[in-house]
C-alpha cells in the first residue's frame, strides 16, 4: 500500500501497489486514446493522486511530440517516474499485454475458423461499424488542429499526395515535420496551433496532490548512450536473426522491417499510419485480402489497449499466409509476436530516452508547430483511410485506373452490396446523429449484420 503521511512530503509507491493499479488501467483501456488517457486520468491523478494534474498534462503533452500511441508510453513515463526503468516497464508492458492476448487469440479464431457462417456474419457487420468510427476521427483530428488557411492547405495537400500521387506515407510525414519546423519560426501564429491537454483552472480549488518520491535525471549524453546501447540491439536483434537464420525473403524479416519503419511514423494516433500499413500489406505484400483491415480494425476496438495492436492482426495474417517452414498457426503467433515487439519497443525507447528531457521540451515552439503541420497532414492521411476503406467495403470489385501520375479507384457498380450499405449508415446516424458510443455503434452494427448475414 501507499505510505501516507501527515505533512506533505514525498510518498513511496510499493511495487506491489503499482503492479494492481497498472493491471486496473490495462484492463479499463478501452475507447482509444481519449478513453484511455482519462481513465489513467482519474486513477492516477484523481483516485492514487500519484502525480498533479499539471505534471501528467506536461507528460502528456511530450509523449504527443513522439511517434507511437501517446497513452501507452504516458503510461511508461509515469511508471518511470516511480520507479525508473522497472517502473516504466511495468506500466508500459501492462498497457499493452491484454489486448496482445485478445488479439492473438482472434487472430486465431479468425484464421482458424473465419470461413464458418458465424464468424463471417460477426464481420459483416464489423466492417461498415469501423467506417463511421474512422469517420469520426478525421473529424475530431481536423477540429483540433485546421485553425487556419495555413493548417487546411496542408491538409489538401496531404490527402492530394497519398491518394492520387500515392506518395510514400513516411516521405509525407517528413515533409510535413520539416515544413513545420521551418514555417514555426517565421509564422509561429500559423504553424504552432496545437494547445496543451488542459491547464491549471482545470483542478478548480482543490489542492495539489502529494506527489510520488522522485529524482531528477539530468539529460548526458552518456545515459544516452547506455539507453541506446541497450534498447538498439534489443529492437533489430530479432529482425536480424530471422534474416541471418531464414533470409531477406522470410515473412519474419519483411514484418520486422516494415513495421519498424511505420513505428517510426506513427504521428497523429493509430489512423495515420493504417492507410499506410492496410495498402502495403494487401497491395505490396500480399499478407492481407482486401478489406480485412477493417476485420482487425474492430478487434482492436473492441479490445483493451492501444489501437495500434491492429498491426498485430496485420502479422499473424502475413506469417499464417506465408508461414515458410513452420506450419500456419505457429508462424501466425511469431508473426504476430515480432510484429508487436518493433512496434512497442520503439515506445519503450523514446521515452527512456527523453523522459530528462520532457520539462525542457514542453515549451519548444518550434517543435509544436512541426508537431501541429504534421497533425493538419495526419488529417489528409486519415480521409485517405475513410474513402479507401469505405470503397473497399461497399464494393466487392474495385480496380485501379492510373492517368499518368494519378491513381484513382474505379468499382465495378455491380458490385455495390446493398447490405453493407444499410449496416454503414446504421453506424453513421448512431456515430453522428443520435451521438451513440462506440460500443453501442459495434454491438447494433454486428446485431444487423448477422441477420441479414444469414437472411441472405
Amino acid at each position: 500500500m501507499t505510505e501516507h503521511r501527515a505533512d506533505d512530503t514525498p510518498r513511496v509507491v510499493s511495487w506491489r501497489e503499482a503492479w494492481l493499479t497498472w493491471s486496473r488501467v490495462a484492463l479499463l483501456s478501452f475507447g482509444g486514446p481519449a478513453g484511455q488517457i482519462a481513465v489513467m486520468h482519474r486513477i492516477i491523478v484523481e483516485e492514487k493522486r500519484w502525480i498533479s494534474e499539471e505534471r501528467f498534462l506536461h507528460a502528456l503533452n511530450f509523449c504527443m511530440l513522439l511517434p507511437g500511441p501517446e497513452a501507452q508510453q504516458l503510461a511508461t513515463y509515469i511508471g518511470w517516474l516511480m520507479h525508473r526503468t522497472r517502473g516504466g516497464l511495468l506500466a508500459g508492458g501492462l498497457f499493452i499485454l491484454p489486448g496482445l492476448v485478445a488479439i492473438l487469440v482472434l487472430s486465431i479464431v479468425y484464421a482458424e475458423y473465419g470461413e464458418t457462417p458465424l464468424v463471417q456474419g460477426l464481420f459483416f457487420g464489423l466492417k461498415p461499424a469501423v467506417l463511421a468510427i474512422v469517420m469520426e476521427a478525421v473529424i475530431r483530428i481536423g477540429k483540433r488542429v485546421l485553425k487556419n488557411g495555413a493548417m487546411l492547405t496542408v491538409a489538401v495537400l496531404s490527402f492530394v499526395a497519398i491518394f492520387l500521387l500515392e506518395v510514400p506515407f513516411p516521405l509525407l510525414i517528413l515533409l510535413a515535420g520539416i515544413v513545420g519546423f521551418v514555417g514555426g519560426r517565421w509564422f509561429p501564429e500559423r504553424f504552432a496551433v496545437l494547445k496543451g491537454h488542459g491547464s491549471k483552472k482545470e483542478n478548480g480549488d482543490r489542492p495539489p496532490p502529494v506527489e510520488i518520491q522522485y529524482h531528477d535525471v539530468p539529460p548526458t549524453w552518456t545515459r544516452a548512450f547506455m539507453v541506446s546501447a541497450v534498447c538498439l540491439p534489443l529492437w533489430f536483434g530479432p529482425i536480424l536473426i530471422a534474416r541471418l537464420c531464414l533470409g531477406d525473403a522470410s515473412v519474419f524479416f519483411q514484418e520486422g522491417v516494415f513495421f519498424s519503419q511505420a513505428a517510426m511514423v506513427t504521428f497523429g494516433g493509430a489512423y495515420s499510419v493504417l492507410a499506410y500499413v492496410a495498402q502495403q500489406a494487401v497491395e505490396s505484400y500480399g499478407w492481407l485480402k482486401s478489406g480485412e483491415m477493417l476485420d482487425g480494425l474492430g478487434m482492436a476496438e473492441t479490445t483493451p489497449g492501444p489501437l495500434i495492436m491492429v498491426v498485430q492482426f496485420v502479422g499473424f495474417m502475413g506469417a499464417y499466409r506465408h508461414p515458410g517452414p513452420f506450419d500456419p498457426l505457429t508462424a501466425g503467433i511469431v508473426g504476430s509476436l515480432m510484429t508487436t515487439w518493433v512496434t512497442f519497443l520503439p515506445c519503450f525507447y523514446w521515452i527512456f530516452l527523453g523522459a530528462p528531457l520532457v520539462e525542457r521540451l514542453r515549451s519548444h515552439r518550434s517543435l509544436n508547430a512541426a508537431l501541429s503541420t504534421i497533425t493538419a497532414a495526419v488529417v489528409g492521411v486519415v480521409l485517405n483511410l475513410a474513402i479507401w476503406f469505405t470503397i473497399h467495403t461497399l464494393f466487392t470489385d474495385v480496380q485501379e485506373v492510373h492517368f499518368g501520375p494519378l491513381r484513382l479507384f474505379s468499382p465495378r457498380v455491380a458490385s455495390f452490396d446493398v447490405r453493407v450499405a444499410i449496416i454503414a449508415g446504421l453506424a453513421l446516424l448512431l456515430t453522428f446523429v443520435w451521438k451513440r458510443g462506440m460500443v453501442t455503434t459495434l454491438a447494433a452494427c454486428v446485431g444487423l449484420g448477422m441477420a441479414l448475414f444469414f437472411w441472405r
